[in-house]
């Protein structure tokens, strides 16, 4: 009987969904995932790497140490490093602390880039939180000059003091 006792190289690619196949659910395992066909719904994870081939179609979640992407992709991915090569469409979420983008990728996703959350700090709020308002102006006093006509006194239009 043959029993596996190691666990696989992190980059050895064990899953396989191939261009004529289509899979829809979750899928976990502790190797590499390459996919070439359509993933309709559900989660993809793994501790090791997703790569996306240009024929791949994939609407799901996944979560993984690196997402290499050349073909569609519509989710939420929580990775290490995300990697829009050449031809790759994104749209969703994308959480990473490291990310790389080929000049013709297209990218349609929020892009939520964090590094180690024990050294990340929220800035102390202001001391201030309302927005300091400035009094408008007084009116410009109005010169008189020699030779101008008066103004007029209407009690009807003036406003009384």
């Amino acid at each position: 009987m043959l029993r596996r006792t190691q666990r696989p190289e992190p980059d050895a690619i064990e899953v396989i969904i191939g261009p004529r196949a289509s899979f829809s659910g979750t899928l976990q395992c502790d190797a590499s995932i390459r996919i070439d066909g359509a993933v309709d719904q559900g989660r993809l994870t793994t501790p090791a790497n997703v790569i996306l081939t240009e024929t791949a179609n994939v609407q799901c979640d996944i979560i993984a140490k690196t997402v290499s992407i050349r073909g569609q992709f519509n989710g939420v991915i929580q990775a290490d490093r995300v990697e829009m090569l050449d031809g790759s469409q994104v749209q969703g979420v994308l959480n990473v602390n490291s990310f790389y983008m080929d000049e013709r990728a297209v990218l349609r996703a929020a892009v939520n880039i964090r590094g180690d959350a024990a050294q990340v700090q929220r800035p102390a709020p202001p001391p201030q939180a309302a927005i300091p308002v400035t009094p408008a102006a007084p009116p410009a006093p109005t010169l008189e000059l020699p030779g101008s006509p008066t103004p007029q006194h209407h009690p009807n239009t003036d406003a009384e003091s």
